[in-house]
């Protein structure tokens, strides 16, 4: 059996009288890739930022590698790299610039291993040959992959991606899930992805949890929700209920 590496048990959070998210639970296993869907205003943004850290739960509790997220905040968002929005870096830097300011929030003990894992993760991400290049250059996509690489910084087992194929066109699509497809492959990375590309979600994803007005109505397989049919299809018919 497979390590758990996320782990939400029964959170919620309330703000005054409305649950914004309610009792949600699921699980998922270390190097899988579960995709995050819902209508809008289904509470995935909600989710994700419990999960990151960024606001408390109401009720229940989070655990990323047995690490409890609030209790254990540092120890916890250790094992987190995510994009939570679009990634933000300075224009007038380098990618390398701006990945090697933002290593300095880890706690590599030396400025030499600093610099290698800068270029370790600009390699994983298909951005070596570019590193040099002022960020105001770059596409989309070579910024949502700047971005990711900003979240591989610290090696972390689990990535939280928020609408990242979001504006981008069918090549930088093609090259996200590429690249997602590595990560698990290559470097056994667990991925939650949040998307509305539900085509690309069945392309790459093991796992699907499904929301709807802050609530889990679906946590399973792929093929057990798919079950033969599109993504799309399956979805539209089970948030229709």
């Amino acid at each position: 059996m497979k390590n758990i590496i996320l782990d939400v048990k029964s959170v919620s959070k309330k703000v005054r009288r409305r649950h914004l998210v309610k009792e949600v639970s699921f699980q998922i296993g270390e190097g899988e890739i579960c995709g995050l869907l819902g209508p809008n205003g289904a509470g995935k943004t909600t989710l994700i930022r419990l999960l990151t850290g960024l606001i408390k739960p109401t009720g229940g509790e989070v655990f990323i590698n047995n690490k409890h997220i609030v209790s254990q905040r540092k120890e916890a968002l250790q094992n987190v790299g995510a994009i939570v929005e679009s990634p933000i870096f300075f224009p007038y830097m380098t990618g390398k610039e701006n990945l090697t300011n933002l290593a300095r929030l880890h706690s590599f003990h030396t400025k030499q291993k600093r610099q290698q894992r800068v270029k370790e993760v600009l390699d994983i991400v298909g951005l070596t040959g570019r590193e040099k290049d002022k960020v105001r250059t770059y596409s989309l996509g070579m910024k949502q992959r700047l971005g990711i690489a900003q979240a591989l910084l610290g090696d972390p087992d689990l990535l939280i991606l928020d609408e990242p194929a979001n504006g981008l066109d069918p090549m930088g699509v093609r090259e996200l899930r590429e690249l997602l497809f590595t990560l698990k492959r290559d470097y056994n990375k667990t991925i939650l992805i949040s998307s509305h590309l539900l085509d690309e979600l069945q392309r790459v994803c093991d796992q699907i949890v499904v929301m709807r007005e802050g609530e889990l109505i679906w946590d399973g397989a792929l093929d057990q929700l798919a079950s033969g049919k599109n993504l799309e299809d399956a979805f539209v018919e089970l948030v229709s209920q």
